[in-house]
């Protein structure tokens, strides 16, 4: 994509403006327009816009050229040097006006309208055959006589079919008044149109990368493909309080770096320390620079030329690049000596960032400050900056080991910025230098996180075990502590030889608790075919919860873990307990690289909760941050999530491209559960042979925790086909894990199996009440009513089939699983009752997308479109824009009336929130 193209990122207003102008030109009107704005914001962008829009027109193009500005009718010439021929046609006067003017003939005494006259009925003329768009580009370089000219012609068009359009540079640029003529000024792109041309041109960045350079960009297209340019060529410097500049000066720097190198010395220097300082108090500049020997009134020439100056109550460049050409115009030596200067009249973080710029080689003393800053940072929640300390400190470290340590910080504070590969890259540098036993074992088990993270199971626990060997002589405990992590890794990926790989070598290390290894390695081994049992996994994933929660305070990626092993034996009410906090802390924190996880866990909570609104909203919230910070290994889960909703409700095209995603990006239990969800839709949808294909598939995997709630799903459509003993198998096994969770809602759905099988009336109403009891999943308690009211039927007890039936209809329709609905409907009727089905969109929430139900939420609770942006990581606006949205769809026009709406439907609704 070219630059320009790509410039018109977030211009809709823009661009429609143009549009009307040239849909006038077709309908016989006329129009004018300037385009006003500072250098490489896109101006240029949008002539290419409206050249290209204009295919049916008669495009006339031109530009202004500083070489030439001082050459009368330079600029006109160059526009109209493909149509001079037309001037014969024109009116004599104005004709012989223009060709003198033109150097077509001798020079006539005229008066100088008539040369804008004779611009505007050549226009004029040209468009009898077919409208015209006449574009002038820096229209600030244009000749005096040339604009005069063109800019008559433009205050006089009415309804000759011709547009004009002119591009004109503020700031830094001769004036170039136009009035008369519209004008359309044009700011810095919004965050979130920014953020798009940036994946456009580099979809791959590391997340900390794209932060800065569209933070250093201001919303100006050109800076940011500039400073993307310079990220390329290594020479973008990922630190705060720096200040980043380009390897070689674009165009624009160029002219920035000109004009200041003509500026006295001494404002020069005040610039650079304006340049280095970045916050722009006077106090702070004006202080450091008397101490370089330039003070208040060298900034005099810098505002004259329009390149630095006060705005309100600080000190202002014109353009984001011309900090960029005064800080890499200067010297080394200058540069160092302004950094010192700031530190000697600054305190606290930006002291010490200066006098880390001004150091040339190892420092403690100011690495030990930076490390001082990284702790006060991590106390804001601000984990990127604790990273760019600490990193930086490790920079300035003299002993490796403290290089080492520092860098193992640094790691750890960008994977919770959500800079999953910079976590990584600091990890393994850090494991280069740490020898340390525990700091050693500490790092290998977070490098072996991050690579299970980012969908490398394989890496992470061969990484354990090699650590676990390096480690084993000095410190056998934390060698036993990283092969237990290497079992559990290995598991989740269904890699059961490195299982019992690792069992092996923790009893040839004979580390402490190797017994406790092999009985985890072989309860597992055992899950590996269709003889594994579902209960030996509920047993091993019992171990690694119960390790997870003697290990202390577990921390937010600890808090995940045991919040998963939870949902995996059953209790979903403690673990959504856990994943609220979780996601709260997470965005407390700010840390966005276990927010996924956290928002993974929530939507399942809030699945199995019958919150379906809701689990859909923060699953796909979940889905932009995983894709934003490379958690890959996340994806797979919360795809999950959307594609058994997907499922539920019957959406088969849908769910046919989450499971595919789940195929193509999970591990293999990953594919199993995407088995088991086609599965369900097809249950859903009476294609009951399929079902039995792909459960049988599924839960005969090594998955086996994570298939069995599809063990029920396989009784019913076994007991349908006539497989009677493939689903007393099935019921056998889920009732054993029944028990073993010893959760009423997993008894109610194990009464239910044993009811189809033909246990009778009494195991029907067990079934319904174990599913009273609190925390009962709503879907799953529907679906026990519409299989009771069908026996019920069967039995010719239509009057009492019917209130079952009546309340599974209710809970499918409010949840939206239209396939269960149809069933229960047409059951209903079967047992003689009138249906009147609800529309589905019964539910005003239903009708809201899921970011906008997740504004909504929070907009309920009283929180400002300020502090919903900070808890959903949206700018302010963005949070209005889907207020906005969703008022119609509510059928509101105020957020008194939002919080009664929500706080009624949310009463009614199974949400656990």
């Amino acid at each position: 994509m070219s630059e320009k193209v790509g410039m018109l990122y977030g211009r809709p207003e823009e661009t429609a403006t143009i549009d009307r102008l040239l849909q006038r030109a077709r309908n016989g009107g006329s129009g004018a327009l300037v385009l006003r704005g500072e250098a490489g914001i896109g101006k240029s962008a949008l002539l290419d816009h409206a050249v290209e829009t204009a295919a049916d027109l008669r495009v006339i193009r031109g530009a202004g050229i500083e070489s030439e500005s001082e050459l009368p009718f330079a600029g006109l010439h160059l526009l109209l040097r493909g149509v001079l021929d037309r001037i014969d046609a024109l009116p004599d006067r104005p004709a012989q006006a223009l060709r003198g003017a033109l150097g077509l003939a001798a020079a006539v005494e005229s008066d100088r309208f008539l040369v804008g006259l004779g611009v505007l009925l050549l226009l004029a003329d040209l468009a009898e055959e077919r409208p015209v768009l006449c574009v002038v580009d820096d229209a600030h370089w244009l000749d005096g006589a040339s604009a005069e000219a063109l800019l008559f012609a433009a205050r006089r068009l009415e309804a000759e079919g011709v547009v004009m359009l002119f591009a004109v540079r503020e700031v830094h640029a001769p004036a170039f008044p136009t009035p008369g003529v519209a004008e359309l000024r044009l700011a810095g792109l919004a965050p979130e149109a920014a953020a798009r041309l940036l994946d456009e041109q580099a979809r791959t960045l590391p997340r900390h990368v794209r932060d800065q350079i569209l933070q250093e960009a201001q919303g100006n297209p050109l800076a940011l493909l500039e400073l993307l340019a310079a990220q390329r060529e290594g020479q973008l410097v990922a630190e705060p309080y720096g200040a980043y500049a380009l390897s070689t000066f674009s165009r624009i720097q160029q002219t920035f770096a000109d004009r200041i190198a003509t500026l006295p010395e001494a404002t020069q220097t005040l610039l650079l320390v304006a340049a280095a300082e970045q916050d722009g108090d006077p106090a702070t500049v004006f202080g450091a620079a008397e101490r370089l020997g330039a003070g208040v009134s060298d900034l005099e020439p810098a505002e004259d030329r329009r390149l630095l100056g006060m705005s309100g109550d600080r000190l202002t460049f014109r353009h984001p690049l011309i900090r960029t050409a005064a800080y890499r115009g200067a010297t080394v030596s200058a540069r160092l000596a302004v950094h010192r200067a700031l530190a000697q009249v600054l305190d606290g973080d930006r002291r010490a960032w200066h006098l880390a710029f001004a150091s040339t080689g190892p420092d403690e003393q100011v690495a030990a400050e930076l490390e001082r800053t990284a702790e006060s940072a991590r106390r804001r929640g601000g984990h990127a900056a604790v990273a760019a300390a600490y990193e930086r400190a490790a920079k300035l470290s003299a002993d490796p080991r403290e290089r080492g340590r520092r860098l193992a910080h640094a790691a750890r504070a960008a994977a919770d910025a959500g800079q999953q590969e910079r976590a990584a890259t600091l990890a393994d540098d850090a494991a280069a230098l740490i020898t340390e036993p525990v700091a050693t074992a500490e790092v290998a088990k977070f490098r072996a996180g991050l690579a299970d993270e980012r969908g490398n199971a394989t890496a992470a626990h061969q990484l354990l075990a090699e650590s676990a060997c390096a480690v084993a002589g000095r410190t056998p405990e934390l060698a036993a502590d990283l092969l237990f992590s290497a079992v559990e890794i290995a598991w989740t990926t269904g890699d059961f030889t490195a299982v019992r790989t690792v069992a092996d070598q923790a009893h040839r290390l004979r580390v402490p608790g190797a017994g406790r290894i092999g009985e985890l390695a072989a309860r597992i081994t055992t899950l590996n075919g269709p003889g594994g049992d579902v209960v030996e996994a509920a047993v091993a994933v019992r171990l690694l919860l119960d390790r997870d929660l003697a290990a202390g305070p577990p921390g937010l990626r600890g808090n995940a873990r045991i919040a998963w092993w939870e949902m995996l034996l059953g209790d979903y009410g403690a673990a959504h307990d856990r994943a609220v906090a979780l996601e709260r802390e997470s965005r407390a924190q700010g840390a966005i690289g276990v927010l996924p996880r956290a928002l993974m866990l929530l939507a399942r909570g809030q699945l199995w909760a019958g919150a379906h609104h809701d689990a859909r909203s923060s699953a796909t919230e979940g889905v932009r941050i995983a894709q934003d910070t490379g958690q890959t290994h996340n994806l797979a889960f919360l795809w999950a999530v959307l594609a058994q909703l997907a499922a539920i409700e019957g959406d088969q095209e849908r769910c046919r491209q989450l499971t595919a995603e789940m195929t193509a990006h999970g591990t293999a239990p990953g594919q199993a559960r995407a088995t088991a969800i086609a599965a369900l839709l097809d249950l859903g949808l009476a294609r009951h042979e399929a079902a039995l294909v792909r459960l049988t598939e599924a839960v005969e995997g090594a998955n086996k925790l994570g298939t069995v709630h599809s063990l029920p799903d396989l009784v019913e459509v076994a007991a349908r086909t006539g497989h009677r003993a493939q689903a007393q198998a099935a019921a056998r096994r889920y009732a054993d894990w029944a028990d073993h969770t010893a959760q009423p809602w997993a008894h109610a759905i194990a009464a239910r199996c044993q009811a189809l099988l033909g246990a009778g009336e009494d195991a029907w109403e067990r079934a319904l009440h174990l599913h009273r009891q609190e925390g009962d999943p709503p879907f799953e308690r529907a679906r026990t009513e519409l299989l009771y009211g069908e026996w019920l039927r069967r039995q010719h007890r239509k009057i009492d089939a019917r209130a079952p039936l009546r309340s599974a209809l209710e809970t499918f329709e409010r949840l939206g699983a239209r396939p269960w609905a149809d069933r229960g409907a047409t059951e209903l009727r079967a047992a003689g009752e009138s249906v009147t089905r609800h529309a589905e969109d019964s539910d005003p929430l239903a009708r809201l997308t899921p970011q906008e139900l997740q504004v909504v939420r929070l907009a309920a609770t009283g929180l400002s479109n300020r502090d919903i942006g900070a808890q959903l990581f949206l700018s302010p606006r963005t949070v209005g824009y889907h207020l906005y949205n969703a008022y119609p769809k509510l059928g509101i026009t105020s957020r008194v009336e939002l919080a009664g709406l929500v706080s009624g439907l949310t009463s009614g609704s199974g949400s656990p929130r």
